[in-house]
């Protein structure tokens, strides 16, 4: 195996990307636009990911009706084909049309192709072609079986997950670092006991889509498989780490999973307008390595990425979702890292936006491991100790001690 040049050996990383991606585009003035995708595409590219020699690039394909019925209901993907067709008209029961999911022309070939990414990311790691790969343009968590919500038409994380079931895998890992809670994806694997998500999230007490709370935690045929950690707002760097050591890396190994996918929405941060979550994209990179660990661990390395939120579009976006791709390719770009000055001019000259000079956010990293003992006065340890009491003796682990 070659080295990244950094003394790290290079991890074979497919990298799904193509300009058609951007026809997923719900409007100018939607939170949702497709410019986040076009930016990350170009610094990646300026930083050198794309050139790197263990890196392969392929494009989307349109994913047929019977894949995505695979994961949602052939009516709804029939609602979608005729609203995509008819996008004057709406259907709310099924959010389509709606403010958060308006209907456009091409609607339902823009959503498929969204799936179609994050399904050749599976076979170019089921085929052996890559141990990584990424769709960063995927991670439409919302969407349910049966009905769009929060900006998702299809579920691209959950066709991933059922090509793996259907290629025979009987433990796969899904894990969500948005700041909203995996809902949707959730709700399709609720009750097969194949799969477990975990989903760290600000609560829904004070985020849409008001779900993600300990005591969801699987259905009857699956208990402990639906993890949920659902942080109180302003939860910074330090708390943020502190929750996912706690919860993530136990049940991991307790789970012993086959593949682990992940859903990197990056509207944590600081600086997104849709959160309340106050986190770096320090923390988002940090986030990345130890899925990426946890999948060499467990795995063999296998490890599927995808999007998913992120609306501050210029600033945060295209770095974190860079820095993810740098970590799916092995190459441990550090934070200090200079964003190329091209990218920040055509950033500046395009769009009227100054974007930071650095990769990183240049925040402390330190945060306080869970062995150092619970505190029952924070916040965000109750919210973990909730979690930990409710699915750890599901699988023979103390919530106190594990």
């Amino acid at each position: 195996m070659t080295s990244t040049g950094l003394g790290l050996p290079a991890v074979p990383t497919h990298i799904v990307w193509d300009e058609s991606l951007l026809a997923y585009n719900f409007g100018s003035t939607h939170p949702m636009s497709p410019l986040r995708l076009d930016l990350t595409a170009r610094l990646a590219k300026e930083l050198g990911i794309f050139d790197l020699p263990q890196v392969t690039l392929g494009a989307p394909y349109v994913a047929e009706d019977r894949q995505l019925e695979r994961i949602h209901d052939p009516a709804y993907v029939a609602a979608v084909r005729e609203i995509s067709r008819n996008p004057q008209t709406s259907n709310a029961p099924l959010g389509l049309g709606t403010e958060d999911d308006p209907a456009f022309e091409g609607m339902h070939e823009a959503s498929a192709r969204l799936v179609g990414g994050s399904l050749a990311a599976a076979e170019a790691v089921l085929s052996g072609r890559a141990r990584h790969a990424v769709n960063f343009a995927g991670g439409m968590h919302h969407a349910f079986a049966g009905k769009a919500a929060g900006f998702c038409i299809y579920n691209d994380a959950a066709a991933a997950v059922a090509r793996f079931l259907d290629a025979g895998y009987t433990r796969v890992l899904y894990i969500d670092v948005d700041a909203h809670h995996g809902d949707g994806t959730q709700s399709i694997f609720w009750n097969d006991p194949r799969v477990m998500t975990i989903s760290i999230h600000e609560t829904g007490i004070s985020l849409f889509p008001g779900t993600g709370f300990a005591n969801e935690s699987g259905g009857p045929d699956a208990p402990g498989t639906a993890v949920n950690v659902a942080l109180p707002p302003g939860t910074r760097d330090a708390g943020w780490l502190r929750a996912f050591h706690a919860v993530v890396p136990q049940l991991a190994a307790a789970f012993a999973p086959e593949i682990i996918i992940s859903q990197h929405g990056c509207d944590g941060h600081r600086d997104d307008p849709l959160s309340n979550l106050r986190v770096s994209v320090d923390t988002q990179r940090q986030a990345a390595l130890s899925i990426s660990g946890l999948a060499d661990q467990f795995c063999e390395g296998r490890w599927i990425a995808t999007g998913g939120g992120g609306y501050n579009v210029a600033s945060v976006v295209p770095r974190s979702w860079s820095l993810l791709l740098a970590v799916a390719a092995n190459t441990r770009m550090p934070l200090t890292t200079p964003v190329p000055q091209p990218w920040r001019e055509y950033v500046r000259e395009r769009h009227g936006i100054d974007t930071p000079t650095e990769m990183g956010d240049g925040v402390d990293m330190w945060w306080r491991s869970w062995e150092v003992g619970y505190d029952p006065n924070d916040d965000i340890d109750r919210t973990v100790m909730a979690t930990r009491r409710e699915v750890f003796p599901l699988h023979g682990l103390d919530p106190w001690f594990d």
